[in-house]
């Protein structure tokens, strides 16, 4: 029913964008685009697919390096693409830990304890890049230095969450004495794979390094894709200006009120770029930044079917 609601709200939301917008403009702006750079930007997905998953690889313990090659972590982040296409709230990432734990190459609670530290790491490489463009963006309104403020308190959170397990378990005691019944059961087993994604990833220095460098690295190109969508429309807008308003889209684009982020996510486009180009070029820009999901998805069907059996036991709550 939730996935129902978040289809009707994001078309919704659609309807009103291009009803309100210049079709015709849109359509010109695509007939109108670079190809090198349209070639160039879209084809940023393979080397971003393939770095995550090559981080992903990285991410297992020493122990479990060999039982999990790199291709079967490149069927692992496409077919977690689909499920994120169709599941709430970026399930598709959690059933990966799922899907990890039946083929053998981890058991359960270090499984979804990666998948927890990887996307933690994804959300706090975005937030700091976002507050690195938002220091530096030129035109700063009051509405710019709110979110600069949250944006930055969010970066502060997460890196305490993640780097001090005494504040992560005050952390989530809190939430659990203000979260409704369900919640509270969530919440439980979230802090618990938290203590243990702690306790295996802060135990080797080292790689916690690679793999922070590594997501940050990873979320520049994601940034850098986004400024080279821009190009192949030909539109402009200054790459430290594109570090700060890209991040604030897709944080959009991940609250939960439509489907995979389409119509929040582009109206965010559409706003925030206002200043560098009309909104018909802003909702090109929103399809080209759904392709960025839409293409990995896409190409993980055909490993859909090997995984659909453990998706059956997470559905039913066996798992």
């Amino acid at each position: 029913m939730k996935r129902i609601i978040s289809i009707i709200v994001s078309a919704i939301i659609l309807v009103v964008i291009y009803t309100r917008i210049d079709f015709v403009g849109l359509i010109e702006v695509f007939k109108n685009c670079d190809p090198v750079w349209m070639a160039i930007s879209l084809g940023m997905v393979v080397p971003l697919t393939l770095s995550t998953s090559w981080r992903l690889q990285q991410l297992m313990p020493r122990e479990y390096a060999d039982s999990l090659s790199f291709g079967e972590a490149n069927k692992l982040i496409l077919a977690a693409s689909v499920l994120n296409m169709v599941l709430p709230s970026k399930m598709g990432d959690i059933a990966k830990a799922y899907f990890m734990r039946d083929r053998g190459h981890l058991d359960g609670s270090l499984a979804v304890s990666l998948v927890v530290f990887e996307k933690a790491c994804d959300l706090l490489s975005l937030l700091l890049w976002c507050v690195f463009g938002l220091l530096l963006f030129p035109e700063k309104n009051w509405l710019f230095w709110v979110m600069t403020v949250a944006i930055a308190a969010g970066l502060i959170i997460g890196s305490l969450l993640l780097g001090w397990s005494t504040f992560a378990r005050f952390f989530f005691r809190m939430l659990r004495k203000i979260a409704p019944g369900k919640m509270k059961q969530k919440l439980q087993r979230m802090d618990t794979s938290w203590q243990a994604m702690h306790t295996y990833f802060w135990s080797d220095r080292q790689q916690l390094a690679k793999i922070t460098l590594t997501s940050i690295g990873i979320w520049f190109l994601h940034l850098l894709q986004i400024w080279f969508f821009i190009l192949a429309l030909k539109a402009w807008t200054p790459f430290l200006a594109n570090l700060a308003l890209s991040p604030l889209a897709i944080l959009a684009g991940l609250l939960p009120l439509t489907f995979a982020g389409v119509g929040t996510r582009d109206a965010a486009l559409i706003a925030f770029y206002a200043p560098y180009f009309p909104a018909a070029t802003g909702a090109a820009l929103g399809l080209l930044c759904t392709s960025r999901y839409l293409m990995p998805a896409i190409g993980g069907l055909p490993f859909l079917q090997e995984y659909l059996s453990t998706l059956r036991q997470v559905k039913r709550g066996e798992a």
